[in-house]
């Protein structure tokens, strides 16, 4: 199975028209269904997949990465955070912000609850 048939089975079973999927993703009208070879470039495949919440090594390969997080909950949070546009920047965050800044937004948060 190519990585153009699985973005379609997966949109398939989500119920999510390809056309959707392609107007979301800022392609053409109709791209995803001119790839000749069934193989999209690179970075539109990552777009595709962060678009439906998989990872690009499954839609390439049909196989997925071995799992980060050996917890599910912990898992969810994460990719939660990661791909919600308006929840990123705490994902970002704990790349970019100096671990007392950090303790400091923990604490706003919990005096808050």
């Amino acid at each position: 199975m190519t990585s153009v048939e699985r973005v379609k089975q997966i949109c398939k079973e989500r119920k999510i028209p390809v056309s959707r999927l392609e107007r979301e993703c800022g392609f053409a009208n109709g791209y995803i269904s001119q790839l000749k070879k069934g193989v999209m470039p690179e970075d539109r495949l990552r777009k595709v997949a962060e678009y439906l919440d998989v990872s690009a090594e499954y839609l390439a390969t049909g196989e997925e990465q071995k799992q980060y997080y050996t917890d599910e909950e912990t898992k969810r949070m994460a990719e939660f955070l990661k791909n919600n546009k308006d929840y990123k920047v705490l994902f970002d965050a704990m790349k970019t912000v100096r671990p007392t800044d950090i303790e400091d937004i923990l604490k706003y948060i919990n005096d808050h609850k």
